[in-house]
C-alpha cells in the first residue's frame, strides 16, 4: 500500500495479484467499500504472459488523468496479472488535467515501490538426490544462486525439488553434477510457470 498528498488531496494506491477480470472486480468492490467515502477509485490492470488483456478507468476524473497513467506506469514495470487500484479523497484545490496526471503516476509508483512482489517465470521442476555428505555444499550452492529447495525429505538420501529457469537447466544440472563427483541423481519434471522471488 503505498499512499501521497498532492495540494491536500490524499491518494492511496493498493497492489493487488489477480488471474482473471471478474477477480479484478472483486477486488474493486472491496476497496470502494473500504474507502466509502472517498471520491475517486481509479484502477488499471494487466492480465496474460504477454498482458493481452488490459483495462483502465478514470472513475469520474477527465478522460485520461487517472486510469491510462496508472495503467502506464503497471506496464512500464513489466507486471502482469496485477490489479492497481488509487483511491482519492479530494482535498479542495483543482489539481488540473496535468496533475492529475502526476498526482496518479506517483501513487501508482509509490504502491508499486511499497508492495512486495514476485517474479513469474517458465522453467522445470528438478528433484535432485544426493548423498548426506553434499548437503552443506548443496545448500551453499542454492544460496549463492538464489534458488530455494522445495519439497526436502531426509531418508536413505537428501533429495530436494528445485524450480528452475528453462534457460538454465542445463548449466544447473552440470553444476550439481560437478559438486556432487558425479552422484547425484537428477530428474526433470514437467515444464510451467513457477513463482520465484524477486530480487
Amino acid at each position: 500500500m503505498g499512499e501521497i498528498t498532492e495540494k491536500k488531496s490524499r491518494f492511496i494506491a493498493g497492489v493487488y495479484p489477480v488471474h482473471d477480470a471478474g477477480e479484478a472486480e472483486e477486488i474493486l468492490r472491496d476497496v470502494r467499500k473500504r474507502y466509502w467515502d472517498a471520491k475517486h477509485h481509479c484502477h488499471a490492470f494487466a492480465l496474460g504472459a504477454g498482458r493481452e488483456i488490459t483495462r483502465c478507468s478514470d472513475d469520474g476524473e477527465p478522460s485520461g488523468t487517472a486510469g491510462k497513467p496508472i495503467l502506464e506506469v503497471l506496464t512500464g514495470a513489466g507486471f502482469t496479472d496485477t490489479l492497481i487500484v488509487v483511491t482519492r479523497y479530494f482535498g479542495g484545490v483543482l489539481l488540473g488535467t496535468g496533475g492529475l496526471v502526476r498526482a496518479y503516476t506517483r501513487a501508482a509508483q509509490e504502491g508499486l515501490a511499497q508492495t512486495p512482489f514476485v517474479r513469474m517465470c517458465y522453467g522445470n521442476k528438478i528433484t535432485v538426490d544426493i548423498d548426506y555428505s553434499f548437503e552443506a555444499s548443496f545448500r551453499r550452492y542454492l544460496r549463492e544462486h538464489n534458488l530455494i529447495a522445495d519439497d526436502i525429505q531426509y531418508a536413505e538420501r537428501v533429495t530436494a525439488a528445485v524450480y528452475i529457469i528453462a534457460d538454465d537447466i542445463e548449466s544447473f544440472c552440470a553444476d550439481i553434477t560437478q559438486l556432487t563427483e558425479g552422484r547425484a541423481g537428477l530428474s526433470r519434471g514437467e515444464a510451467g510457470y513457477f513463482r520465484q522471488q524477486a530480487g
